[in-house]
């Protein structure tokens, strides 16, 4: 027999449909060739396999006992290529039992989780998520070994790796917090005290010494004095209530904690961006139905949050 690369492997159909029918005109009505067609499949067969395959008896042709020996292997391997050539099975979420990994700011795990987690307890309850910290290692290594499956949040203008996919996620409003017992800040503060007060600074990813706000300030030839860098929304409230700096979030994130801290918010200086958020995956999963599906919730809830209006203290729109 010749080696495999030299075996043209679309005759193994033919050999199936030969050996199934033990005819050659229902073979071939099988596999739509026409009868001569098959009879030349049949020839070549016998010469690359070096056995008469189909021998002629009183009861028809009956197959060569290698050949009988060979028909339940070449059924599962040509069941084996059909299921891996076959589109991915469809996603039930309701059925799943499948375990999410998403690194995430803060942002997402506090405002939007909560909300998907709910409704994921009624519509697949056997599906679950679980949430770390985004580090380097998330966006090089952890995305495309699948120890992560989405990573949501990132500013868009933090640099992320050219090959994975980016998308838009959500935009946010940003506005100052101070501690309640700051007598330093008002209500608003314009762009000249923003420039005075000390900040405590968000980064996405540990390392990184600039965000939107610092290029917002560099563009005027100004910048702000950094009392505290964090990749934590919540560490940075909590020193920003016990102490004179101010930290500027997105606009759901302050008023969460203008409930749980004493802290409060703060109009900031006209032209402070917004910040766009985004999710990032590995363009090697991007046919994958379950995650095309998590995608798909965590923007829904994401579309959600955003637009869902921040009441201040006073319960009033902002």
């Amino acid at each position: 027999m010749k080696p495999l690369r030299q075996f043209d492997l679309n005759l193994l159909i033919i050999l199936e449909a030969l050996l199934s029918e033990c005819h050659v005109s229902r073979a071939a009505d099988k596999v739509f060739l026409s009868q001569s067609a098959m009879s030349h499949a049949l020839n070549r067969l016998r010469q690359q396999l070096d056995d008469p395959l189909l021998v002629r008896t009183g009861n028809g042709l009956q197959p060569t006992p290698r050949a009988a020996a060979m028909l339940p292997e070449i059924r599962r391997a040509l069941q084996l290529v059909e299921r891996t050539l076959s589109p991915p099975e469809s996603f039930i979420p309701e059925n799943s039992k499948r375990c999410f990994k998403i690194a995430c700011t803060d942002y997402f795990e506090a405002i939007v989780l909560p909300a998907l987690v709910s409704h994921l307890q009624h519509t697949a309850p056997a599906i679950s998520i679980e949430v770390e910290m985004i580090t380097e290692a998330s966006t090089r290594q952890q995305l495309e070994s699948r120890e992560i499956d989405l990573i949501v949040g990132i500013d868009r203008n933090l640099p992320v790796p050219d090959h994975l996919v980016q998308q838009h996620w959500i935009t946010e409003t940003q506005i100052c917090v101070a501690g309640t017992a700051n007598n330093k800040v008002g209500d608003s503060i314009n762009l000249q005290q923003y420039t005075k007060l000390t900040h405590v600074v968000f980064s996405d990813l540990a390392g990184e010494t600039s965000n939107a706000i610092d290029q917002w300030l560099a563009n005027q030839q100004l910048q702000r004095k950094h009392s505290a860098r964090t990749v934590n929304y919540m560490a940075a409230a909590r020193i920003v209530a016990s102490t004179d700096g101010i930290i500027t979030l997105p606009l759901h994130m302050a008023k969460l904690f203008s409930e749980m801290l004493p802290v409060r918010l703060v109009s900031p200086p006209a032209g402070v961006p917004e910040v766009a958020m985004t999710t990032i995956h590995h363009p090697l999963f991007s046919n994958d139905p379950g995650l095309l599906w998590l995608l798909d919730q965590v923007n829904h809830f994401g579309a959600a949050t955003a637009q869902a209006p921040a009441l201040n203290q006073a319960g009033l729109a902002l």
